[in-house]
Protein backbone atom coordinates (compact mmCIF):
# COMPACT_ATOMS: atom_id res chain seq x y z
CA UNK A 1 0.00 0.00 0.00
CA UNK A 2 1.40 3.33 -1.06
CA UNK A 3 0.68 7.00 0.24
CA UNK A 4 -2.03 7.71 -1.52
CA UNK A 5 -3.81 4.70 -0.99
CA UNK A 6 -3.27 5.42 3.16
CA UNK A 7 -4.51 9.10 2.65
CA UNK A 8 -7.50 7.98 0.88
CA UNK A 9 -8.31 5.41 3.09
CA UNK A 10 -7.91 8.09 5.88
CA UNK A 11 -9.97 10.55 4.32
CA UNK A 12 -12.88 7.87 3.95
CA UNK A 13 -12.60 7.10 7.75
CA UNK A 14 -12.79 10.66 8.51
CA UNK A 15 -15.66 11.82 6.51
CA UNK A 16 -17.82 8.47 8.17
CA UNK A 17 -16.98 9.72 11.47
CA UNK A 18 -17.78 13.36 10.74
CA UNK A 19 -14.46 14.70 11.62
CA UNK A 20 -13.54 17.70 10.29
CA UNK A 21 -10.61 18.83 11.29
CA UNK A 22 -8.81 15.12 10.48
CA UNK A 23 -10.57 16.11 6.82
CA UNK A 24 -8.70 19.15 7.20
CA UNK A 25 -5.52 17.66 7.85
CA UNK A 26 -5.54 15.37 4.37
CA UNK A 27 -6.08 18.37 2.03
CA UNK A 28 -3.24 20.45 0.79
CA UNK A 29 -4.13 24.23 1.58
CA UNK A 30 -4.68 24.84 -2.35
CA UNK A 31 -6.58 21.54 -3.36
CA UNK A 32 -9.07 21.63 -6.05
CA UNK A 33 -11.93 19.29 -5.27
CA UNK A 34 -15.31 18.39 -7.83
CA UNK A 35 -18.28 17.21 -6.94
CA UNK A 36 -21.53 16.34 -8.72
CA UNK A 37 -23.54 18.58 -5.59
CA UNK A 38 -21.17 21.15 -4.85
CA UNK A 39 -19.26 21.99 -8.44
CA UNK A 40 -15.63 22.94 -8.01
CA UNK A 41 -14.23 23.44 -4.46
CA UNK A 42 -11.21 25.62 -3.97
CA UNK A 43 -9.09 25.12 -0.85
CA UNK A 44 -8.74 23.24 2.18
CA UNK A 45 -11.49 25.18 4.08
CA UNK A 46 -13.90 24.75 1.22
CA UNK A 47 -13.83 21.19 0.55
CA UNK A 48 -13.62 20.88 4.53
CA UNK A 49 -17.23 22.88 4.92
CA UNK A 50 -18.40 20.54 1.91
CA UNK A 51 -17.97 17.68 4.12
CA UNK A 52 -19.25 18.88 7.51
CA UNK A 53 -22.59 19.47 5.36
CA UNK A 54 -22.69 16.43 4.13
CA UNK A 55 -21.75 14.96 7.53
CA UNK A 56 -24.97 16.99 8.73
CA UNK A 57 -27.57 16.28 5.98
CA UNK A 58 -26.90 12.54 7.09
CA UNK A 59 -24.78 12.00 10.22
CA UNK A 60 -25.41 8.21 10.52
CA UNK A 61 -23.70 7.95 6.79
CA UNK A 62 -21.80 4.76 6.76
CA UNK A 63 -19.46 3.61 3.48
CA UNK A 64 -18.81 0.38 1.97
CA UNK A 65 -15.92 -0.40 -0.81
CA UNK A 66 -16.64 -2.32 -3.34
CA UNK A 67 -13.08 -1.65 -5.13
CA UNK A 68 -10.61 0.17 -4.04
CA UNK A 69 -7.21 0.87 -6.54
CA UNK A 70 -3.73 2.96 -6.60
CA UNK A 71 -2.05 4.29 -9.32
CA UNK A 72 1.31 6.34 -9.04
CA UNK A 73 -0.05 8.98 -6.44
CA UNK A 74 -3.73 8.74 -6.99
CA UNK A 75 -5.93 6.51 -5.16
CA UNK A 76 -9.30 5.12 -6.53
CA UNK A 77 -12.29 4.44 -4.71
CA UNK A 78 -15.69 2.50 -5.95
CA UNK A 79 -18.08 2.32 -2.84
CA UNK A 80 -21.44 3.04 -1.72
CA UNK A 81 -22.74 5.53 0.76
CA UNK A 82 -25.51 5.16 2.81
CA UNK A 83 -27.88 6.62 5.41
CA UNK A 84 -30.68 8.03 6.50
CA UNK A 85 -30.90 11.85 5.67
CA UNK A 86 -32.17 13.89 9.22
CA UNK A 87 -30.23 16.96 9.06
CA UNK A 88 -30.86 20.14 7.05
CA UNK A 89 -29.96 20.20 3.03
CA UNK A 90 -28.20 23.10 1.99
CA UNK A 91 -28.66 24.06 -1.28
CA UNK A 92 -26.39 25.54 -3.90
CA UNK A 93 -28.53 29.04 -3.68
CA UNK A 94 -27.59 28.82 0.25
CA UNK A 95 -31.59 28.53 0.98
CA UNK A 96 -31.86 25.12 3.51
CA UNK A 97 -34.31 22.45 2.81
CA UNK A 98 -35.13 20.34 6.17
CA UNK A 99 -34.91 16.78 6.22
CA UNK A 100 -36.85 14.38 4.25
CA UNK A 101 -35.76 11.34 6.68
CA UNK A 102 -35.56 9.33 3.45
CA UNK A 103 -32.98 6.42 3.43
CA UNK A 104 -30.30 6.74 0.51
CA UNK A 105 -28.28 4.27 -0.72
CA UNK A 106 -25.39 5.83 -3.67
CA UNK A 107 -22.98 4.26 -5.31
CA UNK A 108 -20.11 6.51 -6.15
CA UNK A 109 -16.44 6.70 -7.26
CA UNK A 110 -13.70 9.19 -5.86
CA UNK A 111 -9.99 9.67 -6.70
CA UNK A 112 -7.30 11.56 -4.73
CA UNK A 113 -3.67 12.54 -5.80
CA UNK A 114 -2.20 13.15 -3.41
CA UNK A 115 1.54 15.18 -3.89
CA UNK A 116 4.76 14.44 -1.87
CA UNK A 117 3.96 15.91 1.48
CA UNK A 118 1.24 13.47 1.88
CA UNK A 119 -2.25 16.32 1.32
CA UNK A 120 -4.49 15.46 -1.27
CA UNK A 121 -4.07 18.15 -3.87
CA UNK A 122 -7.25 16.85 -6.53
CA UNK A 123 -9.82 15.34 -5.38
CA UNK A 124 -13.07 14.10 -7.82
CA UNK A 125 -16.46 12.57 -6.62
CA UNK A 126 -18.51 11.22 -8.96
CA UNK A 127 -22.24 10.29 -8.00
CA UNK A 128 -26.06 10.31 -9.73
CA UNK A 129 -26.78 13.27 -8.63
CA UNK A 130 -30.59 13.03 -9.71
CA UNK A 131 -30.77 9.72 -8.21
CA UNK A 132 -29.45 10.66 -4.84
CA UNK A 133 -32.37 13.68 -4.79
CA UNK A 134 -34.58 10.97 -5.76
CA UNK A 135 -33.96 8.86 -3.16
CA UNK A 136 -34.34 12.30 -0.83
CA UNK A 137 -37.65 13.11 -2.63
CA UNK A 138 -36.93 16.20 -4.16
CA UNK A 139 -37.56 15.41 -7.52
CA UNK A 140 -41.04 16.42 -9.15
CA UNK A 141 -43.32 13.26 -9.66
CA UNK A 142 -42.99 11.78 -12.82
Amino acid sequence: MGQARDVMDRLTAAITTADPKGIAELYAQDAVAVTPDGGELHGRDDITAYWRQMAEMIPDGRYESVHSYEVGNTAIDEGVFTGRNTGPIQLPTGETLPATQKEIRIRGVDFATVDDSGHIVDYRLYFDEMEFLGQLGLLPPA
